[in-house]
């Protein structure tokens, strides 16, 4: 019997796709760059399971392809605003993702972007490569500092959580929370969280304000202008969930006119393309979307895409179904 065909838009590590060579007919794109729309719609029309990135847009028009042959979505990443989860909905093309395993790496980077900005990590190594670095002296780079500080989360899942833990145990943070779900009252109690009634409370009080909620229309451009101003001016915003959370306008003008002391990004609202103006600011760490970047991290998502096809097409539930 012929196996399913499975079309990845990038590569993966090499253990991934061994494993999920041993499975299926996998056909790789080897440019590994991202497919255009004509591509995807005629991996949809060629194989039976398609494995996108968020590199990859996948709106209604692409998705709704004549002769599509695809049954399911097998996204190689936790987040899946990229996907146009009602078409898929509408025409029984099943989305899976791959959450849990990259919780752990993620909030790495939200804690290594706070100490970034804080301690001006960035200017100082920019500096440094260029030679202007003429010794210690006790004024230079002055930051601030970051144990026993206020961090504020936005979102207080998997990733936030794991965030809030290394806050509060690694750095004696005290811990806010805004998000409309209801959190696990043992993990508020174990790390002294507290819930704030409004995403606005929130901005106000923390001295670090970290991002952790889901992208889409939904939160597109829930940090605008209005909301950055009520941050406070020696403040901090760090963004690891979406790019399209944050007004990156609205965040440019912030931090120029001094209404914000700096800010931490690994994500951006239309990647790879990041503002000119941002990059140009010393007051701000951007780093590349490295949110999962661990060898471990992304074998690990590669395995879980596996075991969502396996699932699949032996006629049982994948355990990670979004639609």
């Amino acid at each position: 019997m012929a196996k399913p065909i499975v079309v990845l838009t990038r590569r993966w590590p090499e253990a991934a796709e061994r494993r999920l060579g041993e499975l299926f007919d996998v056909r790789c794109n080897e440019r590994d760059e991202p497919m255009g729309a004509e591509e995807l719609r005629e991996a949809l029309q060629r194989a039976d399971a398609v494995c996108p990135t968020i590199s990859d847009a996948l709106p209604a028009e692409v998705l709704d392809v004549p002769g599509r042959r695809a049954r399911i979505l097998a996204n190689f990443g936790v987040g899946f605003n990229h996907i146009d989860i009602e078409a898929a909905r509408r025409i029984g093309l099943v989305v899976t993702n791959t959450p849990d395993v990259l919780t752990d790496c993620t909030a790495d980077v939200a804690m290594m972007l706070v100490l970034m900005v804080a301690r001006r990590a960035g200017e100082g190594e920019r500096q440094l490569r260029r030679g202007e670095w003429c010794g210690w002296a006790p004024t230079y780079l002055l930051g601030r500092k970051v144990s026993g500080k206020t961090l504020g989360l936005v979102g207080f899942g998997r990733i936030g959580r794991a965030v809030a833990r290394r806050a509060r145990l690694g750095f004696g943070m005290q811990v806010l929370f805004f998000d409309p779900s209801p959190a696990p009252e043992e993990v508020v109690q174990e790390l002294g969280a507290r819930r704030c009634a409004t995403l606005e409370e929130l901005l106000a009080a923390a001295d670090f304000v970290s991002l952790h909620c889901p992208g889409g229309a939904a939160n597109r451009h829930l940090i605008d202008a209005r909301r950055l101003d009520l941050l406070r001016p020696d403040a901090y915003l760090i963004n690891t969930a979406r790019g399209d959370v944050v007004d990156q306008q609205a965040l440019y003008h912030a931090l120029v006119s001094g209404r914000l002391a700096g800010a931490g990004f690994d994500v951006y609202e239309d990647e790879p393309r990041v503002p000119e103006a941002l990059c140009a600011l010393e007051n701000v760490v951007l780093l590349p979307h490295l949110g999962s970047a661990t060898v471990e991290t992304r074998t690990a998502m590669g395995f879980q895409v596996a075991e969502n096809l396996e699932a699949f097409f032996s006629g049982r539930e994948p355990r990670d179904r979004v639609v």
